[in-house]
């Protein structure tokens, strides 16, 4: 590859403008990308969010997953604490499910079993995982009332912004630490 195609390349996947020598070395050229062509942003998940519009009340504190965004939003019941937060979300629709429900049970070092539909999808997971730096679910989690359906942590950090999941949703394992401090068993949780 010449020096003026890796530069080029470079160019493309910062979005930003290059100076790249020519070969021979007699000439300059700037490379110049738009942004908005040659890099995928994803600026709504940025944005901060007002509860009122998805919640009629911050009883027990509100949790807010936004499914397209790929981010988390936490308020606390006395509404005087906002965090936002990347996560992982579900690999596809079919594994998405939104609506309502409530955390159920908070765990600290969860252990994870895989759902039989994943067992079925991939027969080589095991059947069990204790926990520690293996376990899908990080180091801690919170269970919804819907089965099967968790927001945890995870020690594969390469997941948090992307369709990554079976359908819970991921977050850094820092960030589930956090939250899992502020959440109470009984917070509304809202999965858009």
């Amino acid at each position: 590859m010449s020096r003026r195609a890796f530069m080029a390349g470079t160019a493309a996947a910062v979005g930003s403008p290059v100076l790249a020598q020519d070969v021979t070395g007699d000439e300059t050229v700037e490379i110049e990308r738009d942004v908005t062509t040659s890099v995928r942003r994803n600026i709504s998940s940025f944005r901060t969010l007002d509860w009122q519009p998805y919640f009629s009340n911050l009883k027990n504190g509100a949790i807010l997953v936004d499914i397209d965004s790929r981010a988390l939003h936490f308020w606390s019941e006395d509404g005087e604490t906002y965090k936002l937060y990347p996560s992982s979300v579900p690999l596809t629709e079919d594994l998405t499910r939104r609506g309502r429900t409530r955390v159920v049970r908070k765990v600290e070092g969860p252990d994870w079993r895989p759902t039989p539909s994943m067992l079925k999808r991939n027969p080589d997971w095991p059947p069990y995982v204790p926990p520690g730096p293996e376990n899908p679910l990080g180091t801690h989690a919170l269970y919804l009332s819907w089965t099967y359906y968790r927001i945890h942590g995870t020690h594969d950090t390469r997941k948090i912004g992307r369709r990554s999941s079976n359908g819970c949703i991921g977050l850094y394992n820092q960030h589930i630490a956090e939250l899992f401090g502020m959440t109470k068993v009984g917070t509304q949780v809202l999965l858009i």
